[in-house]
């Protein structure tokens, strides 16, 4: 299990990343297409990990609501 981020481009796309997967990064058109996406990713990257017996980062990642 992991946390994701999403949020719209300036283009009006969807972005999904995975903090405590470095670099794991995917799009969509919709926030669904995008959530379909970063989970393939983080799936594809754990698996390769796994293949070259690399060790899997932790899901250290929180998030906090700040009012301005």
């Amino acid at each position: 299990m992991r946390q994701v981020i999403t949020y719209k481009d300036e283009d009006g796309c969807w972005i999904a990343e995975c903090p405590s997967v470095k670099g794991c990064i995917s799009q969509g058109k919709t926030k669904e297409i995008a959530l379909a996406n970063i989970k393939e990713a983080i799936s594809g990257y754990i698996a390769a990990l796994q293949e070259d017996s690399l060790p899997i980062p932790e899901e250290t990642f929180e998030t906090f609501l700040v009012v301005v």
